[in-house]
């Protein structure tokens, strides 16, 4: 019935803010084994006003991915535990990333299916929250979208917290930086560089070419590349609630792989980034659209939200950071 719920709470709350992401809709799932998934999940819920009854412990296995039959288990025994009015999910553990080939937050977000991630270098499930309006998923959809908070390093986890809060209505008058590269098979996205600059231009500051800057760079709000290792990383000065991510097959591989971590966007500053776990090939479906990420993001939507609504096939990507994270406020 939860379908009947999104409808009606759709036509008495009308507008698209009424639908957001806010605490009481955001469920914590934290490691019953790991005293620090613990801890910072109750950190997360009392800094950011979560109730109580939506942070929730389940058994994790051991090691970076998760076999399919047994997520579907304890993904399932969640859902009924889970209060009606939980719409997204933040995961606080560092590991398991992944669902077989699929990304752990797509996977809690719709369920383990093959079609996200097989064939790799083709199409996959479409997303059906791309560049939508509003925010009931699990009502609308039966769809809880995730986004991941590490917590191998602990200090780490809370910063990005602590970011997130400070980004809120914020309105941070920073720079989204559009960097090319030499890499051909990774630069693919700087084809839709141009497209930015029309959609972005006259509300935020965009500084797009190649090579990166020199020197320091300052300012960021958003950060975007397309590169294995991103060697100006220590030059990039971030502001609370800046976005980032690097087109690469293994981003989303926490551990390292041999390509740049994800998660090495947020020890640098950034509040939430995004990487593939699993071969995706250079299909730009499969990375975030930023036009359609800032487009959610600077009317007010949160990082959770616009992080989801900006890649069309999400079935390996995995979302990082902190889901609340709101600095354009409720902004036109």
């Amino acid at each position: 019935m939860r379908w009947w719920y999104g409808l009606f709470a759709c036509l008495i709350m009308g507008g698209v803010r009424a639908e957001g992401l806010t605490p009481n809709r955001l469920g914590v799932i934290y490691d019953l084994g790991n005293a620090r998934s613990h801890r910072v999940a109750l950190f997360y819920a009392a800094q950011r006003a979560v109730p109580s009854i939506n942070v929730i412990g389940v058994h994790l296995p051991y090691g970076d991915v998760w076999a399919p039959a047994e997520f579907m288990r304890v993904r399932a025994q969640l859902l009924e535990e889970l209060p009606t009015a939980v719409q997204s999910l933040l995961l606080v553990w560092s590991a398991p990333y992944a669902v077989g080939c699929m990304s752990v937050t797509t996977a809690f977000a719709a369920g383990y299916r093959p079609g996200f991630c097989q064939p790799g270098c083709a199409r996959t499930l479409d997303n059906p929250l791309f560049d939508s309006s509003g925010w009931l998923p699990a009502d609308t959809l039966d769809w809880y979208p995730a986004m991941l908070l590490p917590t191998d390093d602990e200090e780490l986890a809370r910063r990005v917290i602590l970011r997130g809060i400070a980004a809120d209505s914020s309105a941070p008058p920073g720079t989204v930086y559009l960097v090319r590269t030499s890499d051909w098979a990774r630069n693919v996205r700087a084809r839709t560089y141009n497209d930015v600059n029309l959609s972005l231009g006259r509300f935020l500051t965009i500084v797009s070419g190649s090579p990166p800057p020199a020197g320091a760079i300052p300012g960021a709000i958003g950060y975007f590349t397309g590169a294995a290792r991103v060697e100006e990383l220590p030059r990039i000065q971030f502001r609370p609630g800046a976005i980032a991510d690097h087109l690469t097959s293994k981003g989303g591989v926490l551990d390292g792989f041999r390509q740049m971590p994800a998660i090495a966007w947020l020890a640098q500053g950034a509040t939430a980034s995004y990487g593939t776990v699993s071969e995706p090939c250079n299909y730009l479906g499969k990375f975030p659209n930023i036009s359609v990420l800032f487009e959610h993001y600077r009317h007010g939507e949160t990082a959770l939200e616009s992080y989801w609504k900006s890649v069309a096939m999400p079935g390996q990507g995995l979302f990082i950071g902190e889901p609340l994270a709101r600095p354009y406020g409720g902004s036109p």
